[in-house]
């Protein structure tokens, strides 16, 4: 009895170790693929939000973590991107969070100039109402890059606001909180965004942390 419990504790503790074993070559013979195709999404995403015109530098490369409660939705770290042209920094994609979507938190990348023209918003994730609140998502709809070329002149910017609030930002059919949100969390990102040039060498780089 106690010969078969041995030989059986045996043959599991080689069958975990081929697992492990097994498992880190994958990942070992994967992970640059994977980081390869991350690196592909990350340009198409950013290439969304700000026009490959307005800058000559590596844009995706040059990395802050930011981070601002009030303006960016939460206390966590959020990444900074910033587009140069001769050097000089002409716009910048940013991660934002809106935190009063209708079923939570929508997560956003937020691309502008320095002087408040919203450049492109997209959003990375969020678990709106499928036929209600998605329609913020760019396979559904077209809704979000009407925020594309508008400026925000000030936090109480009337036109910065969905239509029933008196803006001039159309809603979804049935459903209002979750376009008010965006919105609302493009607006106060891209006013913290024109603050970036001057505490630029304030801001940890990504990776440094």
């Amino acid at each position: 009895m106690l010969n078969t419990m041995r030989r059986h504790g045996t043959i599991l503790a080689l069958f975990a170790a081929g697992t492990t074993a097994l498992s880190a070559a994958v990942y070992t013979l994967t992970k640059d693929t994977i980081a390869q195709q991350a690196a592909i999404v990350q340009k198409q995403l950013l290439d969304q939000v700000v026009p490959t015109s307005l800058y000559d530098n590596e844009f995706g490369q040059e990395c802050y973590l930011v981070g601002s409660e009030a303006a960016l939705g939460n206390k966590k770290p959020h990444r900074l991107y910033i587009a140069r042209k001769n050097g000089e920094p002409v716009a910048a994609a940013i991660e934002s969070t809106a935190t009063d979507g209708y079923s939570g938190a929508i997560h956003l990348l937020v691309g502008a100039d320095f002087k408040g023209t919203v450049l492109g918003v997209r959003v990375t994730e969020h678990h709106e109402t499928p036929g209600l609140g998605d329609k913020i998502e760019t396979r559904i709809s077209d809704w979000i890059t009407r925020l594309s070329g508008k400026k925000i002149e000030s936090e109480n910017d009337p036109k910065w606001a969905v239509k029933k609030d008196g803006g001039e930002f159309d809603q979804f059919t049935g459903a209002t909180i979750t376009p008010r949100a965006v919105v609302n969390a493009t607006k106060r990102t891209v006013i913290f965004m024109q603050q970036i040039p001057e505490n630029l060498s304030n801001y940890p780089i990504c990776g440094a942390e």
